[in-house]
């Protein structure tokens, strides 16, 4: 009986796991207004189910959206009536992900990493997985590294930030989350590298080591802990949070758009089924609450940094409106400085500027609201890449993707210690 019970466990679970069999991605370029106009009003037809994973911005810059096979035709015949043109990115998305799955069961049967030396950097890792190497990056580091629980997830995950810190008190610090929307892998992904990367390279290289001897690193590896076990165990594309939506059967908050910034404004929105959507009131998620005590009650971060994909930007606020930040001459010089240096490695380009002229409005902004508490040097990256591989980077890419994003993020991290607030 016990047998039969466990098999029929395991039916549910395959079978839960939701299939994008015949979805394709497009890449759709709008050529005048009057397009530009039509793109926007499909960004708010949810009945189409389209996922746009490059939102509609401006005549000529490129849209992509994927498209469930039972509205594929019709999209694209809609787009051939009104002069549109486009080109297929992923012609088989459940292929895609079927190669990706093939390489997470094949490690997952490997040995489990003894050591933070013997984990491998180089593939994505399940939740549990990442946990435990948090917890062996204390264990091998005790007098540079621990753990801070600052909270709970909606499901009772811990919400675990990363200290980083050479000792003392009250001391400046940097805050690095990485994860904040789960189908970003290669975000969480990169998290593990960069933790690594302080515990190694902290006594070797002098500008780390200078800046860990002046301040802290609070690194938050997977800000969604629960939506990033769901796009593991369920649906790979998932964006938003789990929470339950009251009077809603769509589940989930953008907990990009939660925060008390210009909360509600345009560039978020108050349909539960929507990928933008706000939620009830800003910080009403466990998820950007437990951030935002964190960070009032340290009261002594200096620099905010969340990390996206993808897009490669490095952008500043504001988001939510088009008024300039007052720091916005030296935020702009900054991020020209960290994307030269993060091209210096591999030559990936990245464009920089703020959020609501370089991409698009959004409110309630993790990266507004840290600015309006006074952190000066809020950025956002989105990192690689421009599109052709999307949410579904290979894993190959890891670790380039995360060796020039280190280089960026350090000359972040050495100009915050060196101002002299």
């Amino acid at each position: 009986m016990m047998r039969l019970l466990m098999f029929a466990a395991l039916l549910v679970t395959v079978h839960c796991k939701e299939l994008f069999k015949g979805h394709q991605v497009l890449q759709i370029i709008p050529k005048n207004d009057a397009q530009l106009a039509f793109l926007k009003d499909l960004e708010d037809v949810l009945e189409f189910e389209l996922d746009f994973w490059k939102g509609v911005t401006a005549v000529s810059c490129p849209v992509h959206v994927r498209a469930p096979f039972q509205f594929l035709q019709l999209l694209k015949r809609m787009l051939k009536r009104k002069d549109i043109s486009y080109v297929t990115m992923i012609d088989d998305l459940q292929a895609v992900l079927d190669e990706e799955q093939k390489e997470i069961e094949l490690f997952a049967r490997s040995l489990k990493p003894k050591n933070t030396d013997s984990f491998n950097y180089s593939r994505y890792h399940k939740l549990s997985e990442i946990y435990s190497f948090q917890d062996m990056l204390v264990a091998e580091n005790p007098n540079l590294v621990s753990k801070i629980v600052i909270g709970q997830s909606y499901e009772a995950r811990p919400l675990s930030v990363l200290k980083f810190s050479t000792g003392g008190t009250n001391r400046r610090a940097i805050w690095i989350d990485t994860g904040i929307h789960a189908r970003e892998w290669i975000t969480q992904a990169s998290g593990i590298w960069f933790a690594k990367k302080i515990v190694t390279d902290y006594g070797r290289d002098p500008i780390l080591t200078d800046i860990l001897n002046g301040m802290d690193i609070l690194l938050e590896i997977v800000t969604n802990p629960d939506g990033y076990e769901y796009t593991h165990s369920t649906n790979r594309l998932w964006r938003k949070s789990r929470k339950p939506n009251p009077r809603s059967n769509c589940i989930g908050v953008d907990l990009n758009r939660n925060w008390d910034s210009g909360f509600g404004g345009p560039g978020a929105s108050s349909n539960p089924c929507s990928e933008t959507y706000h939620g009830p009131r800003a910080h009403s998620e466990s998820e950007v609450k437990s951030i935002v005590d964190f960070v009032k009650t340290h009261g002594n971060i200096k620099a905010f940094i969340s990390i996206h994909a993808y897009s490669q930007l490095l952008l500043y606020p504001y988001g939510h409106t088009r008024n300039p930040a007052k720091d916005q001459t030296e935020l702009d010089s900054l991020a020209q400085k960290a994307v030269k240096d993060l091209a210096s490695l591999y030559g990936t380009r990245y464009r920089y500027g703020s959020i609501i002229s370089t991409i698009y409005q959004a409110s309630g902004g993790s990266i507004d609201w840290a600015y309006d508490q006074g952190i000066k040097y809020s950025y956002t990256f989105e990192l690689r890449d421009t599109g052709r591989h999307g949410f579904l980077l290979p894993s190959s890419q890891i670790i380039p993707t995360s060796e020039e994003t280190w280089l960026a993020l350090e000359a972040i991290m050495d100009r915050t210690l060196k101002d002299p607030f």
